[in-house]
Protein backbone atom coordinates (compact mmCIF):
# COMPACT_ATOMS: atom_id res chain seq x y z
CA UNK A 1 0.00 0.00 0.00
CA UNK A 2 1.08 3.58 -0.58
CA UNK A 3 -0.98 5.97 1.53
CA UNK A 4 1.50 8.75 2.20
CA UNK A 5 4.61 10.02 0.43
CA UNK A 6 6.89 13.04 0.03
CA UNK A 7 7.26 15.20 -3.10
CA UNK A 8 9.45 18.26 -2.68
CA UNK A 9 10.86 18.90 -6.16
CA UNK A 10 9.70 21.99 -8.02
CA UNK A 11 7.91 21.65 -11.37
CA UNK A 12 10.80 23.11 -13.39
CA UNK A 13 13.16 20.43 -12.10
CA UNK A 14 10.57 17.70 -12.66
CA UNK A 15 9.95 18.87 -16.22
CA UNK A 16 13.67 18.54 -16.93
CA UNK A 17 13.99 15.18 -15.14
CA UNK A 18 11.09 13.63 -17.03
CA UNK A 19 11.56 15.52 -20.31
CA UNK A 20 8.03 16.90 -19.99
CA UNK A 21 6.19 20.14 -20.73
CA UNK A 22 4.38 21.82 -17.84
CA UNK A 23 0.60 22.02 -18.20
CA UNK A 24 -0.62 25.50 -19.02
CA UNK A 25 -2.44 27.65 -16.51
CA UNK A 26 -1.50 25.73 -13.35
CA UNK A 27 0.02 27.31 -10.27
CA UNK A 28 3.13 25.51 -8.97
CA UNK A 29 2.48 23.04 -6.16
CA UNK A 30 4.48 23.71 -2.98
CA UNK A 31 6.97 21.17 -1.66
CA UNK A 32 5.01 18.59 0.32
CA UNK A 33 6.69 16.29 2.83
CA UNK A 34 3.45 14.61 3.91
CA UNK A 35 1.37 14.00 0.79
CA UNK A 36 -1.98 12.46 1.71
CA UNK A 37 -4.91 11.19 -0.39
CA UNK A 38 -7.12 13.84 -2.09
CA UNK A 39 -4.22 16.32 -2.22
CA UNK A 40 -3.07 17.71 -5.56
CA UNK A 41 0.07 15.97 -6.81
CA UNK A 42 2.18 15.98 -9.94
CA UNK A 43 1.98 13.27 -12.56
CA UNK A 44 3.71 12.84 -15.91
CA UNK A 45 1.40 11.61 -18.66
CA UNK A 46 1.26 11.36 -22.44
CA UNK A 47 -0.77 14.28 -23.79
CA UNK A 48 -2.26 13.93 -27.25
CA UNK A 49 -1.76 17.00 -29.45
CA UNK A 50 -4.60 18.76 -31.31
CA UNK A 51 -4.68 21.32 -34.11
CA UNK A 52 -6.33 24.76 -33.96
CA UNK A 53 -9.75 23.20 -34.65
CA UNK A 54 -9.34 20.67 -31.84
CA UNK A 55 -8.74 17.64 -34.04
CA UNK A 56 -6.11 15.11 -33.00
CA UNK A 57 -2.89 15.42 -34.99
CA UNK A 58 -1.52 11.99 -34.13
CA UNK A 59 1.35 13.54 -32.20
CA UNK A 60 1.89 13.89 -28.48
CA UNK A 61 4.32 14.80 -25.73
CA UNK A 62 4.96 14.22 -22.05
CA UNK A 63 3.03 16.62 -19.85
CA UNK A 64 3.67 17.45 -16.18
CA UNK A 65 0.24 18.10 -14.67
CA UNK A 66 -1.16 18.62 -11.18
CA UNK A 67 -4.05 16.22 -10.47
CA UNK A 68 -5.91 15.03 -7.39
CA UNK A 69 -4.72 11.84 -5.72
CA UNK A 70 -7.61 9.37 -5.68
CA UNK A 71 -8.85 8.03 -9.01
CA UNK A 72 -12.35 9.03 -10.13
CA UNK A 73 -13.48 6.99 -13.18
CA UNK A 74 -15.30 8.93 -15.88
CA UNK A 75 -18.49 6.95 -15.21
CA UNK A 76 -18.56 7.63 -11.44
CA UNK A 77 -21.67 9.38 -10.12
CA UNK A 78 -19.64 11.73 -7.92
CA UNK A 79 -16.03 12.43 -7.00
CA UNK A 80 -16.24 10.88 -3.53
CA UNK A 81 -15.44 7.47 -5.03
CA UNK A 82 -11.86 8.71 -5.45
CA UNK A 83 -11.36 8.70 -1.68
CA UNK A 84 -11.19 4.90 -1.85
CA UNK A 85 -9.02 4.61 -4.97
CA UNK A 86 -5.65 5.97 -3.97
CA UNK A 87 -4.03 2.62 -4.89
CA UNK A 88 -4.54 0.09 -7.70
CA UNK A 89 -3.24 -3.42 -7.09
CA UNK A 90 -1.10 -4.60 -9.99
CA UNK A 91 -2.66 -8.07 -9.78
CA UNK A 92 -6.11 -6.74 -10.77
CA UNK A 93 -5.32 -3.82 -13.10
CA UNK A 94 -6.95 -5.48 -16.09
CA UNK A 95 -9.91 -6.91 -14.16
CA UNK A 96 -11.41 -4.13 -12.06
CA UNK A 97 -13.78 -1.81 -13.99
CA UNK A 98 -12.39 1.23 -12.19
CA UNK A 99 -8.87 0.59 -13.48
CA UNK A 100 -8.85 -1.55 -16.60
CA UNK A 101 -9.41 1.19 -19.20
CA UNK A 102 -6.91 3.55 -17.59
CA UNK A 103 -4.41 0.71 -17.27
CA UNK A 104 -4.66 0.16 -21.00
CA UNK A 105 -4.45 3.75 -22.31
CA UNK A 106 -4.09 6.28 -19.44
CA UNK A 107 -0.96 5.39 -17.55
CA UNK A 108 1.21 7.97 -15.82
CA UNK A 109 4.27 8.39 -13.62
CA UNK A 110 3.97 9.83 -10.11
CA UNK A 111 7.23 11.57 -9.07
CA UNK A 112 8.20 11.18 -5.42
CA UNK A 113 11.12 11.63 -3.04
CA UNK A 114 10.03 8.47 -1.23
CA UNK A 115 7.07 6.98 0.61
CA UNK A 116 6.05 6.25 4.20
CA UNK A 117 5.01 2.95 5.73
CA UNK A 118 4.25 1.96 9.30
CA UNK A 119 5.64 -1.19 10.94
CA UNK A 120 4.60 -2.91 14.14
CA UNK A 121 7.19 -2.76 16.92
CA UNK A 122 8.17 -5.43 19.43
CA UNK A 123 8.77 -2.88 22.18
CA UNK A 124 5.71 -0.64 21.77
CA UNK A 125 2.05 -0.76 20.74
CA UNK A 126 2.69 2.32 18.59
CA UNK A 127 3.67 1.63 14.99
CA UNK A 128 7.01 2.98 13.78
CA UNK A 129 6.89 5.09 10.58
CA UNK A 130 9.62 4.59 7.98
CA UNK A 131 10.54 6.80 5.06
CA UNK A 132 11.63 4.67 2.11
CA UNK A 133 13.80 6.65 -0.28
CA UNK A 134 16.75 6.23 -2.69
CA UNK A 135 20.08 6.31 -0.89
CA UNK A 136 21.50 8.61 -3.57
CA UNK A 137 18.68 11.16 -3.30
CA UNK A 138 17.38 10.55 -6.82
CA UNK A 139 13.73 10.92 -7.75
CA UNK A 140 11.37 7.93 -7.74
CA UNK A 141 8.69 7.34 -10.37
CA UNK A 142 5.69 5.37 -9.14
CA UNK A 143 3.61 3.66 -11.80
CA UNK A 144 0.23 5.34 -11.85
CA UNK A 145 -3.04 5.68 -13.74
CA UNK A 146 -4.93 8.88 -14.52
CA UNK A 147 -8.52 9.72 -15.35
CA UNK A 148 -10.64 12.76 -16.16
CA UNK A 149 -14.12 13.22 -14.70
CA UNK A 150 -16.70 15.78 -15.82
CA UNK A 151 -16.75 18.13 -18.78
CA UNK A 152 -15.60 21.59 -19.76
CA UNK A 153 -14.36 23.87 -16.99
CA UNK A 154 -15.56 21.37 -14.37
CA UNK A 155 -13.24 18.60 -15.52
CA UNK A 156 -11.33 16.96 -12.71
CA UNK A 157 -8.05 15.11 -13.34
CA UNK A 158 -7.20 12.39 -10.83
CA UNK A 159 -4.67 9.60 -10.36
CA UNK A 160 -3.92 6.44 -8.44
CA UNK A 161 -0.64 4.73 -7.51
CA UNK A 162 -0.10 1.14 -8.67
CA UNK A 163 1.09 -1.20 -5.91
CA UNK A 164 2.71 -4.63 -5.90
CA UNK A 165 3.79 -7.21 -3.30
CA UNK A 166 6.76 -5.97 -1.28
CA UNK A 167 10.14 -7.65 -1.80
CA UNK A 168 13.43 -7.90 0.04
CA UNK A 169 13.90 -5.91 3.23
CA UNK A 170 10.68 -4.01 2.56
CA UNK A 171 8.65 -7.06 3.63
CA UNK A 172 9.80 -6.41 7.21
CA UNK A 173 7.79 -3.18 7.19
CA UNK A 174 4.76 -3.87 5.00
CA UNK A 175 3.52 -6.50 2.58
CA UNK A 176 2.80 -3.98 -0.24
CA UNK A 177 4.86 -1.30 -1.98
CA UNK A 178 4.45 1.07 -4.93
CA UNK A 179 5.44 -0.30 -8.33
CA UNK A 180 8.57 1.79 -8.91
CA UNK A 181 9.73 2.20 -12.50
CA UNK A 182 13.37 2.84 -13.46
CA UNK A 183 14.02 5.46 -16.18
CA UNK A 184 14.46 2.86 -18.90
CA UNK A 185 10.82 1.79 -18.41
CA UNK A 186 9.23 5.27 -18.36
CA UNK A 187 8.69 5.57 -22.11
CA UNK A 188 6.98 2.19 -22.46
CA UNK A 189 4.72 2.80 -19.46
CA UNK A 190 3.59 6.17 -20.87
CA UNK A 191 3.09 4.90 -24.43
CA UNK A 192 -0.71 4.84 -25.05
CA UNK A 193 -0.25 2.48 -28.01
CA UNK A 194 1.11 -0.21 -25.69
CA UNK A 195 -1.85 -2.18 -24.34
CA UNK A 196 0.11 -5.19 -23.09
CA UNK A 197 -0.36 -4.21 -19.45
CA UNK A 198 0.99 -7.47 -18.04
CA UNK A 199 4.32 -6.94 -19.80
CA UNK A 200 4.55 -3.30 -18.74
CA UNK A 201 3.69 -3.93 -15.09
CA UNK A 202 6.50 -6.36 -14.27
CA UNK A 203 7.92 -6.01 -10.72
CA UNK A 204 10.26 -3.28 -9.55
CA UNK A 205 13.85 -4.35 -10.40
CA UNK A 206 15.68 -5.93 -7.41
CA UNK A 207 18.64 -3.59 -7.80
CA UNK A 208 16.36 -0.57 -7.42
CA UNK A 209 14.88 -2.01 -4.20
CA UNK A 210 18.36 -2.76 -2.85
CA UNK A 211 19.33 0.88 -3.38
CA UNK A 212 16.54 2.15 -1.12
CA UNK A 213 17.08 3.39 2.42
CA UNK A 214 14.56 2.28 5.05
CA UNK A 215 14.77 5.27 7.37
CA UNK A 216 12.89 5.34 10.69
CA UNK A 217 11.32 8.76 11.24
CA UNK A 218 9.34 10.60 13.90
CA UNK A 219 5.71 9.76 14.57
CA UNK A 220 4.98 13.42 13.76
CA UNK A 221 4.28 12.23 10.21
CA UNK A 222 1.21 10.40 11.55
CA UNK A 223 -0.64 13.73 11.64
CA UNK A 224 -1.44 14.88 8.09
CA UNK A 225 -1.47 18.48 9.34
CA UNK A 226 2.28 18.27 9.97
CA UNK A 227 4.57 19.15 7.10
CA UNK A 228 8.20 20.14 6.57
CA UNK A 229 11.57 18.62 5.80
CA UNK A 230 12.00 17.63 9.46
CA UNK A 231 9.52 14.80 8.89
CA UNK A 232 12.18 13.05 6.81
CA UNK A 233 14.89 13.22 9.50
CA UNK A 234 16.14 9.92 10.90
CA UNK A 235 14.76 8.97 14.31
CA UNK A 236 17.48 7.49 16.48
CA UNK A 237 17.24 4.47 18.82
CA UNK A 238 14.46 2.69 16.97
CA UNK A 239 13.91 -1.03 17.54
CA UNK A 240 13.76 -3.49 14.68
CA UNK A 241 10.26 -3.91 13.17
CA UNK A 242 8.19 -6.95 14.11
CA UNK A 243 7.16 -9.38 11.41
CA UNK A 244 4.39 -7.69 9.42
CA UNK A 245 1.19 -9.65 8.73
CA UNK A 246 -0.67 -9.21 5.46
CA UNK A 247 -3.04 -6.27 5.96
CA UNK A 248 -4.10 -5.29 2.43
Amino acid sequence: MCGRYAASRNPDDLAIEFEAVKAEGQKPLPADYNVAPTKDVYVVRHKKERDAEGALTGGGHRELRAVRWGLVPSWAKDVSVGNRMLNARVESLTDKPAFRTAARIRRCLVPADGWFEWAKRLDSPTKQPYFITPQDGSVLAFAGLWEVWGRGEDRLYTCTVVTEPAVGALTEIHDRMPLVLPPDRWAAWLDPTREDVENLAVPTPPELVEALELRPVSTAVNNVANNGRELLARAESVAEPADQPALF
